[in-house]
């Protein structure tokens, strides 16, 4: 029952969090990526040496590996809600569907 009332309370929160912060980190990532592989390929070809090249290419996909990882964080987040959802006993899991449903943000 605590986590209900819990739930209630902190609905804003999680919402403001799963539709406005969220959106807005990955819009950014993808921006910021952008913007940071143009000017260091530029520079790069700019240069005209071939280890330039080269190692703003290896610093390219590190960065594109980096961005790949923190835009799919809340992607993870939701499949280790499911995991836990699915373990337990059966009174642990009714919690844990209450939990689940808390950060899906579905009404009971």
């Amino acid at each position: 029952m605590l986590l209900l009332d819990a739930c209630e309370t902190l609905r804003p929160v999680i919402r403001l969090i799963k539709f406005g912060v969220i959106p807005l980190i990955q819009a950014a990532i993808i921006i910021i990526l952008i913007v940071l592989l143009v000017i260091d390929l530029g520079k790069a070809v700019m240069a005209g040496k071939e280890d330039d090249i080269k190692s703003a290419q290896k610093m390219a996909i590190q960065r594109v590996i980096y961005a790949i990882v923190v835009f799919l964080v809340p992607w993870i987040v939701s499949v280790a809600f499911g995991v836990l959802t699915n373990a337990g006993n059966e009174q642990a899991n009714s919690e844990s569907q209450n939990a689940l449903a808390c950060y899906s943000l579905e009404k009971r």
